[in-house]
């Protein structure tokens, strides 16, 4: 054999073996806990399936079911509102979308021992609405639970409150820790609430609590709701003890908290669209502010206006300073300067700094009188110190550019009076 045929040889012997495939491990189906007849009997349906057992709960409600204010068939109203109106809005929800209210209770916040006990889902049909719960049996039972979700098997749209944040986040923890036996969680499109509750009445809620909401703006009160920090307890002890008369609470929390997101987000939609009626200044400038920071600059200024032309200018300081940022865009000069001249008396000392600014650069480059941007540029330089919790290094670089900007219109103001 050649030398080059030897060292071929060895090259093969010391190659890498290939590995064999780790097999999956066999999952072993949990046993049924002994209390599930108590469950059954306080009203809860027992499902088996291939991870085990778990408990359910389905209600349904005709399209005109009243929950506070609303039926919940106006949610389909909602929708077609958001086709003809501003479909590219981040919580526009097209027809063709599958549309899951989504809420969960579980036994902690956050943390690998945290569980999900609790899955509820609110989903239209050709009837009505239909609430589907579902009850972790037991936590050897977990793997069961997720996998009757389906949330492995289609695409919706997933509308929550704090879901981004918490539920969904919390649920993809669990999903995790069984994925050697599920198969993958779907990624779905998020529409969080609480997102747009903070946009809407931001400075005109004191709490951004579901209940709160429900209560100040959707005119719904719960009677002999439990509170939900005590939904954990309440779980382990039916689990302790067999008892599912005070769990059938927690699955009725639950239920309110899914209504609610259905007529949370009708009103949400109908504020949004509606003329100005019932909601303070605050609420109606919030809105105009939120389509400004969508680019919507149109629709921010007639909203904006309107709130201007509706309330009395103590109300309206916040919108005016918006609406002189809308206004600058759009070149109407005259109408930003008064505008923000209008703000100035009922907004706080921050925002009065970022009006003298702006008053300044407008006097400076579009009206290009000297003087009376000198003169703004002066009261927000003296402005300075007043701003509360500011850094030292903050001060100073402010207070530096601002003295930039003093000399440079004081060399312009003196070079257009030798002009003169």
């Amino acid at each position: 054999m050649s030398y080059e045929n030897k060292l071929l040889q060895m090259k093969k012997l010391l190659g890498k073996k290939t590995e064999q495939k780790k097999e999956k491990p066999k999952f072993i189906k949990p046993e049924p806990p002994l209390y599930s007849e108590q469950w059954q009997q306080a009203g809860l349906e027992r499902v088996e399936n291939e991870f085990g057992m778990l408990f359910k709960r389905e209600v349904h409600y005709p399209f005109d079911y009243q929950h506070g204010d609303y039926k919940l068939g106006e949610f389909f109203h909602s929708l077609k509102r958001w086709k003809f109106e501003a479909e590219d809005h981040p919580f526009a929800i097209s027809g063709n979308e599958t549309i899951v209210f989504f809420d969960t209770e579980t036994t902690g916040l956050k943390g690998a021992g945290t569980h999900i006990f609790l899955l509820g889902f609110l989903e239209a049909d050709d009837e009505g609405f239909t609430l589907t719960q579902y009850v972790l049996a037991d936590p050897s039972n977990e793997a069961a639970l997720l996998f009757e979700s389906k949330l492995w098997q289609r695409n919706v749209t997933i509308v929550s409150y704090n879901g981004k944040s918490f539920d969904w986040p919390q649920l993809q923890v669990r999903w995790t820790l069984n994925q050697q036996f599920l198969p993958p969680l779907k990624s779905q499109r998020q529409i969080d609430l609480l997102h747009s509750t903070k946009r809407l009445w931001k400075d005109d809620l004191s709490r951004m609590k579901l209940t709160q909401v429900e209560q100040d703006k959707l005119g719904f009160y719960r009677k002999g709701d439990i509170p939900g920090h005590l939904a954990p307890i309440i779980y382990f002890d039916a689990v302790k003890s067999g008892n599912a008369e005070t769990l059938m609470k927690v699955l009725l929390h639950n239920e309110w908290d899914l209504l609610s997101l259905i007529t949370l987000y009708i009103h949400s939609t109908n504020l949004l669209f509606d003329d100005i009626s019932t909601e303070s200044a605050t609420t109606y400038t919030n809105i105009g502010k939120w389509f400004g920071d969508l680019k919507k600059r149109q629709t921010s200024t007639e909203i904006l206006q309107a709130v201007t032309a509706h309330f009395e200018t103590k109300d309206t300081g916040y919108a005016h300073f918006y609406l002189a940022y809308e206004l600058k865009r759009i070149g109407e000069t005259d109408l930003a300067i008064q505008s923000f001249q209008t703000a100035l008396p009922a907004i706080p000392v921050r925002k009065q700094l970022l009006a003298y600014e702006q008053l300044a650069i407008l006097y400076e480059h579009k009206v290009k009188d000297y003087e009376q941007a000198y003169n703004y540029t002066k009261i927000g330089n003296n402005l300075l110190p007043d701003i509360p919790f500011q850094k030292e290094t903050h001060l100073q670089n402010q207070q530096k550019n601002w003295q930039k900007r003093l000399s440079r219109l004081a060399n312009k103001r003196n070079k257009n009076f030798f002009d003169k």
